[in-house]
């Protein structure tokens, strides 16, 4: 994940469907949900907590207060960013008090990954509300996935809160992960964009023993009310709170999926740094204007491209003109998100082969390969920079996930 908070005024740029308001959805998340029935799988239970700022009712309350207010709540766990988001991308998160409520607060982002034995001790369940971007890279999931193993290894019950996927529950992308590059970045054997809200990825990973050894917790979900699979983030009538620094907008969480990956390699390319982070592909001299016909003439379905330049304000590229493509969802539904980097790289090394994204960037090559899951995807790319001989590869577990995945829906 990404560093600094941008504006959102210029995410009117964005071609993204517009939704009237009798369009929209009250959708209920699994907070709000278990509030209505009085919190009953927590009362009389001492509850631990993993959340963080996006962890939030209708009204934007924290539920951190919510619990707090409503059950015995006796310890807080933090994922990257901290359970109230001030830490930047990829700090250490070290155990602390919660300044609001006096509670203890367990990092599962510094020395400890999952929560230890002495924190447990203080907890009979543990409850998860995190607001997740539907991408196996994002690491929140990893964190309920190692919080669900810990659970089952010393007795504890999990509930899931559950909330939205923003890209919706259809689309899944992307091979699985390698058994060499599983990661925290790719901590289990799911596509890049896998179409689960975090509740179903639960209930799959939990079923299908994916968790590290085969265990199984004590498990349970709360629905949401009102969400359904076609759904983007925008119809569900929920407040957006930045699931990180550089995902300030639900939108964003499309083109993070659509440039990320290419990002591992040189975070300006796409963006960080400007005030588009994730949503531009460029290049230091290759013509914006042929770099944008190039693209357009592939005829992705759902997005479009239009030149553009700019200079990045940070990172290693500061002070410097780029030039490239900005990308325009016209139908984010259709659009084959994780693909898009990966064309990019092809049509810009056509118009200039000496364009290379991998040159000089050995050390970035073995989080480039976790990412993807492999690293079968770099070093074709690397040898051929033609992406149309590696689509049925990025593409072709796709399908079997989708039917592997199914029984787990609690949506329709």
């Amino acid at each position: 994940m990404k560093r600094q908070l941008f504006p959102s005024l210029l995410f009117s740029l964005f071609l993204l469907p517009v939704v009237t308001q009798s369009a929209v959805a009250q959708v209920k998340t699994g907070i709000e949900v278990l509030g209505e029935r009085d919190f009953d799988l927590l009362q009389g239970k001492r509850v631990g907590l993993i959340t963080n700022p996006t962890g939030v009712d209708r009204q934007l309350r924290s539920t951190i207060d919510i619990l707090h207010e409503a059950v015995r709540l006796t310890a807080l766990f933090g994922p990257e960013h901290g359970v109230r988001g001030d830490f930047s991308a990829g700090d250490h998160v070290g155990d602390q008090v919660d300044p609001q409520t006096g509670i203890p607060v367990y990092s599962l982002y510094g020395q400890n990954r999952k929560p230890s034995k002495e924190a447990l001790e203080q907890v009979d369940v543990l409850v998860y509300d995190i607001q997740d971007i539907g991408a196996r890279s994002y690491t929140y999931i990893s964190t309920m996935g190692l919080v669900m193993e810990a659970a089952a290894e010393f007795g504890k019950e999990v509930v899931i809160l559950d909330r939205p996927n923003p890209l919706g529950g259809i689309r899944v992308e992307g091979p699985l992960v390698e058994e060499d590059y599983v990661s925290f970045v790719s901590q289990y054997r799911i596509p890049y964009v896998y179409g689960l809200t975090c509740g179903e990825l639960a209930l799959m990973l939990n079923g299908e023993g994916m968790l590290e050894g085969g265990v199984r917790c004590k498990l349970e979900v709360v629905r949401m009310e009102g969400w359904r699979r076609d759904m983007t983030f925008d119809q569900t009538g929920l407040p957006w709170v930045p699931t990180s620094p550089h995902i300030p907008d639900y939108r964003t969480a499309f083109f993070y999926p659509a440039t990320g990956i290419l990002g591992e390699l040189d975070p300006n390319m796409i963006g960080i740094g400007y005030t588009l982070p994730f949503q531009v592909l460029a290049t230091e001299k290759i013509d914006a204007v042929r770099l944008a016909e190039a693209m357009n003439g592939l005829g992705l379905p759902g997005v479009r491209f239009r030149p553009i330049y700019f200079t990045p304000y940070y990172m290693p590229l500061k002070g410097k003109a780029l030039q490239g493509v900005q990308l325009h969802l016209t139908d984010p539904l259709r659009a084959p998100l994780t693909s898009i980097q990966f064309w990019f790289v092809q049509e810009a090394h056509k118009l200039d082969p000496s364009f290379d994204p991998f040159e000089g960037k050995e050390s970035r090559y073995r989080m480039f390969d976790q990412v993807c899951g492999s690293d079968h995807l770099r070093m074709s790319l690397m040898q051929e920079f033609n992406f149309s001989l590696l689509e049925d590869y990025w593409m072709g577990e796709s399908e079997n996930f989708r039917k592997r995945s199914s029984p787990y829906y609690l949506y329709k």
